[in-house]
């Protein structure tokens, strides 16, 4: 049932009021001040606020400024026996659904509740569509309206609530360890903890201890008991990236945790129960890893229980325009720029550019130009990376090397040939679909060097 407050210093004012809407079937409540209304309006689920401008303890104003902020889906009414035009144009920009004059006849009254309960249900509406469209654009931080997408939002939904193992698949900067997370938050885990484990950025010797633990003097330097990762995320769930690079011994030790939720320690004989969620990620595919020979066949089908591909974004070109807008809406309020936006050329550009570095060579571009724009709208000669010329290799998300400063003196060497280094790795990654394993042979170096190259030079 509508539930209304009168906040009016006048008892017989309140009276008449308060008789007026029982007779007409509403619940309501009465205040003389501002000090009755708020506590009644914090505890009680008014829909509508009939309030005197003159109301002690503030005025009529801060009231309808306290509701607004507080309750905005709560419309208000304003009355005064003194009020002039200018004060009903202030009440009315302030947000107020009405303001009347004192005195007022019966219907006058209940036309204007009528109205501004109208009002207020629309606004309701509203939010309501507005939250159901987001929940319908976006999964936690992912976001994408094509089908493909919405398809994972509802196989991550059916399944982030049991203990299942899930393999996330796609090339690199698809949104594999966000997906992760989002599979995290809606579990009943979520108060646990969250732990990434990069496999691919451990070195063999390293990655068992990392993530099972070890005991003391279980080898040179073990010089006390380390609790793993598998540990760490007890009660949480455990997010194994990179998974395709792992080694076959390490495979062996994976396939036990999964089938029996037990844990060794490097160096010890007991084993440890653990209760935890495996989520694993690769831009690998593993069907032609198992027919080479490199990945287990019987950890390839334990692993691939659930298994979630993410689509490049050149594949859903339909939602580059909302996650271009999600990423500056994000970039803007962390650089105090809330007033940006782009122009439709701009969104026409982005939408058509290739994205071999998918959504993470979207977000760098995004944030970029939100960093060295100078007006309020972001056009396309604020997107230079993507204004390459045909056959041009692109970077993912980073400039091209200059030599150069702005004011033609040499740039320190060290800087240039970090940028000329960031610019090449961004080629070979971008050559290579994304894949750091195959990236790094064709730059000639190991894959750990890579990935400490990745994350010096800020790309991974």
């Amino acid at each position: 049932m509508t539930k209304i407050l009168v906040a009016d210093p006048d008892p017989r004012s309140r009276q008449d009021l308060c008789t007026l809407l029982g007779k007409r079937g509403f619940q309501f409540g009465a205040a003389a001040e501002l000090g009755e209304a708020l506590p009644s309006l914090a505890d009680g689920d008014f829909d509508l606020v009939l309030c005197d401008l003159s109301l002690p303890g503030g005025g009529g104003m801060k009231l309808l400024q306290e509701v607004k902020h507080a309750h905005p889906e709560t419309a208000v009414v304003l009355l005064s026996a003194f009020g002039s035009v200018q004060d009903a144009v202030t009440a009315m920009r302030q947000g107020a659904a009405d303001f009347l004059g004192k005195p007022f006849a019966a219907d006058q009254v209940l036309v204007a509740v009528d109205r501004a309960l109208e009002k207020s249900a629309l606004q309701k509406e509203n939010l309501q569509l507005k939250s159901a469209l987001d929940d319908r654009l976006r999964l936690d931080n992912v976001v994408g309206t094509d089908p493909r997408m919405q398809a994972i939002f509802k196989t991550v939904k059916a399944v982030a609530d049991t203990r299942t193992t899930v393999l996330i698949t796609g090339e690199s900067g698809t949104g594999k360890t966000l997906l992760a997370r989002a599979l995290h938050s809606l579990s009943g885990r979520r108060n646990g903890p969250f732990v990434e484990v990069n496999c691919g950025a451990l070195p063999e010797s390293l990655l068992e201890s990392e993530l099972f633990g070890h005991v003391k003097g279980a080898f040179t330097g073990a010089v006390r008991d380390k609790v793993g990762k598998f540990e760490a995320a007890s009660g949480g769930t455990i997010f194994l990236d990179e998974i395709g690079t792992s080694s076959p011994g390490f495979q062996v030790k994976l396939l036990r945790v999964l089938q029996d939720r037990v844990i060794e320690r490097v160096g010890d004989t007991r084993t440890l129960p653990v209760d935890v969620r495996v989520v694993l990620a690769t831009n690998k595919d593993l069907e032609k890893a198992v027919a080479a020979g490199e990945f287990r066949e019987d950890l390839y089908y334990r692993i691939q229980v659930v298994s979630i591909e993410m689509p490049p974004l050149r594949a859903r070109a339909s939602d580059v325009p909302t996650l271009a807008e999600h990423f500056l809406r994000r970039f803007a309020a962390d650089h105090g720029r809330p007033a940006l936006h782009f122009t439709p050329a701009a969104l026409q550009q982005l939408a058509q550019a290739p994205w071999p570095g998918n959504v993470r060579q979207l977000e760098n571009v995004v944030e970029r130009a939100v960093v060295l724009s100078q007006g309020e709208l972001l056009d396309v000669a604020d997107l230079p990376l993507l204004a390459q010329k045909p056959g041009q290799p692109a970077a993912v998300g980073l400039p091209g090397p200059h030599t150069t400063a702005p004011d033609g003196v040499p740039r320190p060497l060290r800087e240039a040939l970090m940028e000329s280094e960031a610019a090449i790795i961004a080629q070979a990654l971008q050559h290579c679909g994304g894949n750091r394993e195959r990236a790094a042979k064709v730059l000639g170096i190991n894959r750990s060097t890579l990935f400490a190259k990745l994350k010096k030079l800020g790309i991974a």
